[in-house]
Parts: C-alpha cells; sequence; structure tokens
C-alpha cells in the first residue's frame, strides 16, 4: 500500500509540470471581407431582379457567415469595416483591387483581406413546348416557362492578400448550379418575400430555396472551403507601435497613436517611463532610451490619430510616457 502510494505521488509529480507548461495556443489570423465585385454580370442582376442589386455585398455576408462559423479565421466585424470604408471614401469599383484592399486592411489592423468577383450570376432555360427546343442564356424575371427546366448557375472567385505588399497569397474558387423543372431562378422559395432598399437577405431561408439561392450557397461554400484550406498561406502580422501619453484622466489615458498607426479597439499598449537616453557621441542622435514599467492599457476607443485606454494594471501614468505594443 506504501509502495503504491509512492508511485501515485511520482506520476502526479511527473504529469503536473507537463500540464501547467502547454505552449500557448496561436491567435487565429485576423481577416476581413471586402464586399464582391459583380460588375460582369451587373446587366444579368437588373434582368433576374429588376434593378440594380448589391449582390457583392450578399455574397461577402455568407461568406463571413461560413468562416466565423468554421472558427479557422477571426473574422472583423462588418460595422467596423463599414466605418474605415466611409472615412476612406472607399470606392465599389476598388472592390477587387489589391492595393486599394491592403490598405483598408492596414487600417483595420487585420492580417490579410479578402477581396472577390462574381464572374457567373444567370441561368440557362431549355423549353420543351410543342415539341420544340429553345434555349436562352441570360437572367429572367420572377415568371417561369410552361414545361421547362431551369438551371441557375453561380461564379465567384477570391483572393487573400497581404496587407503589407498588396500580394495575393491565396486565390479561391467557388462555382454553384442548380436545377428545377418549371420554374424561373427566383422560383422555388414559398417563403421569399423579395427584395428591398437594392439589398437581397441572401442568408434568408426564403431566398435560399430557390433556385439561385441554392447556387449562391453551394458556390459560396465551395469557395470558403478553399479559403480555409489556404490558412497555412497567412502569417500572424507582428506590428509595433510606438506613442505616448497625452492625457490622464481616472482611470483612462489618452495616446496620440491611433488608427492610422494600426491600433484597433482591445488591442493592448504597455506604458513605460524613460528614464535615460544613450546618445551617439558621434552625432549627438538618441540610440537607445531606458525604460521602467509603469503599467498597461486596453483600448477601448480608436480614430485616426489617438486612442483611449483603459487601465488595467499599474499606477502613477503621467503625460510623456512613453506607449508601445507589448512583446509577444
Amino acid at each position: 500500500m506504501k509502495r503504491s502510494l509512492i508511485a501515485v505521488i511520482a506520476l502526479l509529480t511527473f504529469v503536473v509540470p507537463m500540464v501547467s507548461q502547454a505552449p500557448t495556443q496561436p491567435r487565429k489570423k485576423r481577416v476581413a471581407i471586402l464586399d464582391f465585385d459583380y460588375a460582369t454580370v451587373h446587366e444579368n442582376v437588373r434582368s433576374i431582379f429588376g434593378s440594380d442589386i448589391d449582390i457583392g455585398l450578399g455574397i461577402s455576408d455568407m461568406l463571413v457567415t461560413s468562416l466565423v462559423k468554421d472558427g479557422t479565421y477571426s473574422v472583423i466585424e462588418r460595422r467596423a469595416l463599414d466605418k474605415v470604408l466611409a472615412e476612406q471614401n472607399f470606392s465599389t469599383s476598388n472592390r477587387a483591387n489589391p492595393a486599394s484592399a491592403a490598405q483598408i486592411g492596414k487600417l483595420l489592423g487585420v492580417d490579410a483581406i479578402i477581396v472577390g468577383s462574381i464572374t457567373q450570376f444567370g441561368n440557362e432555360t431549355q423549353s420543351r413546348n410543342l415539341g420544340g427546343v429553345g434555349r436562352t442564356l441570360g437572367g429572367f424575371g420572377i415568371g417561369g416557362v410552361g414545361r421547362s427546366e431551369t438551371s441557375a448557375i453561380v461564379g465567384i472567385d477570391a483572393r487573400i492578400v497581404n496587407v503589407d505588399t498588396g500580394e495575393i497569397m491565396v486565390v479561391a474558387a467557388g462555382k454553384g448550379e442548380s436545377k428545377r423543372k418549371s420554374t424561373s431562378v427566383l422560383g422555388g422559395g414559398g417563403t421569399w418575400r423579395g427584395f428591398g432598399a437594392g439589398k437581397v437577405d441572401f442568408a434568408s431561408s426564403g431566398f435560399q430555396e430557390t433556385i439561385l439561392g441554392e447556387a449562391v450557397r453551394l458556390a459560396t461554400n465551395q469557395m470558403s472551403t478553399e479559403l480555409i484550406a489556404g490558412n497555412g498561406k497567412i502569417g500572424v502580422r507582428q506590428v509595433t507601435v510606438e506613442g505616448l501619453v497625452a492625457a490622464v484622466d481616472p482611470g483612462i489615458v489618452i495616446l496620440n497613436v491611433g488608427r492610422k498607426a494600426g491600433l484597433k479597439v482591445g488591442d493592448k499598449m504597455a506604458i513605460e517611463r524613460v528614464s535615460r537616453e544613450i546618445k551617439d557621441p558621434a552625432t549627438n542622435q538618441v540610440i537607445r532610451r531606458l525604460t521602467s514599467p509603469v503599467g498597461v492599457v486596453e483600448l477601448t476607443d480608436v480614430d485616426d490619430a489617438s486612442s483611449i485606454g483603459k487601465i488595467i494594471s499599474g499606477a502613477d501614468f503621467k503625460i510623456g510616457d512613453f506607449a508601445k505594443t507589448p512583446s509577444n
């Protein structure tokens, strides 16, 4: 019995340090998704819906949902993206431009940004009335064709862009096709109530029950799978931001750096006090600053040129203290 107890203690002594020293998991790679460009299929869209509907917004929203459910990436929320796009006067013509997307990605502080294009969005109807066969390509309205088979086809391409270099790191594509008899591309969705204000809710069950909705879902799912598979080609950005404490109020500090430097809400900043500056004797330029820690703040509000951080550790913060992103 005594030997058994000693064996158990020895085993616990070995196991506990192994558990406590388990390495921390690396953070998920952060991505943002721009609305997809649909200039190539613009006329088909107008023909199908009777007006200009932003199907690029619908596709990007579906992709966001798919990636969030999978959990491989951390996806920036829509509100944060829209705010930056509005501030930068981002044009819809730049949706698929890697260089413009990279600039937006830097402001959002993401590791990569996803851009895409809709290359097919229409249908093919084969009519067999009176023994003849007729075929038409393009977009159709809500009315059906008697004794016909309609095929809705959707094709989409996506690219994951490095926000520092504008380089395309991952490409993905999706194609969906759905066929039904005696209906139109918007037929089959018994609960679908159409659209309004230039938008279609692609995620609604009613739209997804239509043959066009089925094709959209199939294409988005295929593209999402390929984007997830390319996760390993994306690096985690290590952005070092430095600034100064500009003001101190009870419980908060205000820094003189913000979104343009790469900061975002939720980031932590280490606050340090410079105790000594070392200068190059030949040039009299500062070559090193010796600092001592003051505390840490977490950013709760960020604009282009400044940020507000709540104090989560430390005390005696002063104007002029040095602020920087903590070392990993």
